[in-house]
């Protein structure tokens, strides 16, 4: 028997008001995501990679569709999804263990099991010896750490991600890359990620998700069969970038064109 699905969203579309009318923002979103799968959302800006992963969320509600998640339809946020964003978002005010533990101490855990399950996650990506400090003393990458840290204390199975190393440098991008696929596999979550870097989805992903520009519709899903970890000097890892390259260059070019004001 097939197992059912982390993620089911089906014909999902999702409409704003605006001044200048209402914008279609999605349109007839259907997509499946297996337990356990790593999956990016790509494409350019205004193609509703994020608007999508809000309302898996659960922080916006579409206009038309369904989306459950774990068989459970999807009205709010919930504790089986956990939300990790560009902007760190800690609380400047408390130290790396007391952020670690603010979601455990919220669902009135007992102290000893929250000490406990803090200090493994501590232990495990290597902050322990930051476990006294503010966000203020350290480094981005550093947060967006801390930030994953939260999330997982919750143990949600899904981890829904928003470009969440968007703002990192290169050596630090690819380093909590390699963290997060670590993580991945040791806790086999279900992870939705929005990225709008190609080579970051491939580097990543089980299968890539490449949605049109507005209106948001899914203009390919494509498999990533690559064995990790994965070099992205290969052939095979470039011939697939290539690929994705040319799938989302034609919809940059349907965004700059609608963008561009018309000729006098």
């Amino acid at each position: 028997m097939e197992a059912a699905a982390a993620i089911e969203v089906q014909g999902v579309h999702q409409t704003f008001a605006s001044a200048a009318g209402d914008v279609v923002a999605l349109e007839g979103i259907d997509l499946s995501i297996a337990p356990g799968e790593f999956v990016c959302l790509l494409g350019p800006s205004g193609c509703g990679k994020s608007t999508l992963l809000n309302a898996i969320a659960g922080f916006a509600r579409p206009t038309a569709g369904s989306i459950a998640v774990g068989g459970k339809r999807v009205t709010g946020p919930g504790p089986e999804r956990g939300m990790v964003f560009q902007e760190y978002a800690l609380f400047p005010w408390m130290t790396v263990r007391a952020n670690v533990a603010f979601g455990l101490e919220i669902q009135g855990r007992p102290a000893a099991e929250c000490r406990q399950r803090v200090d493994d996650l501590l232990e495990k990506l290597g902050l322990r010896e930051f476990a006294d400090r503010y966000p203020k003393d350290l480094s981005g990458g550093m947060r967006q750490r801390v930030a994953i840290a939260r999330l997982l204390a919750l143990d949600s199975p899904v981890l829904l991600m928003d470009e969440p190393f968007g703002a990192l440098d290169a050596l630090t991008r690819r380093s909590l890359q390699d963290e997060l696929l670590r993580i991945w596999a040791a806790f086999r979550k279900t992870v939705v990620f929005v990225t709008h870097a190609i080579e970051e989805s491939i580097y990543l992903a089980d299968r890539v998700v490449v949605l049109t520009y507005r209106p948001g519709t899914i203009k390919a899903i494509v498999p990533v069969a690559l064995p990790r970890p994965r070099d992205p000097s290969s052939v095979e890892f470039n011939e697939l970038g290539r690929r994705l390259t040319a799938l989302v260059m034609a919809e940059q070019d349907r965004f700059q064109r609608a963008e561009r004001p018309p000729a006098a």
